[in-house]
């Protein structure tokens, strides 16, 4: 088991959470992520991280794979202008190679803002620290850990 996806399962059990993430295979887009797990492409939870362009850290947005983050309202809530964030920042700051991120476990826990329209399902899916494990989570339990703000941030 690989670090990342170690950190993910550990911080579900200290939330005493019993949903262990399973192997996908290779899903490289939200799409094809549901489709290997039969559900809707809104129910895949992408973490998506920029670079605060003013205190320079990793931010994380939980967005529904059906949405997009609309950088203007992303830099709105977040409360500073917003950039890409390179491979590097991401990998010190959460962990996670891109393509893995998850919505916790990180190794310092990014400032993070959760879209309301994953709260629409039941199940939702997200990273679980590979781009080849997913762990399914009632959204409202994802919400409350991973220390997410509700906030309206997609176009």
């Amino acid at each position: 088991m690989s670090k990342s996806l170690r950190r993910v399962t550990l911080a579900l059990q200290t939330a005493g959470i019993g949903c262990p993430p399973v192997e996908t295979g290779n899903a490289t887009t939200a799409q094809m992520a549901a489709d290997l797990l039969g559900c809707e492409v809104a129910q895949i939870a992408k973490s998506i991280i920029f670079r605060g362009e003013s205190s320079g850290a990793a931010i994380l947005f939980v967005t529904s794979g059906a949405n997009r983050v609309d950088a203007a309202r992303a830099s709105t809530v977040a409360g500073e202008a917003l950039g890409k964030a390179d491979a590097a920042l991401i990998r010190a700051q959460t962990g996670f190679a891109i393509g893995g991120v998850a919505p916790v476990g990180h190794l310092t826990p990014p400032r993070a803002y959760f879209d309301p329209h994953l709260l629409n399902f039941d199940r939702v899916w997200a990273a679980a620290g590979t781009p080849r494990h997913l762990f399914g989570i009632d959204p409202e339990t994802l919400l409350r850990i991973s220390g997410a703000a509700l906030a309206e941030f997609t176009a």
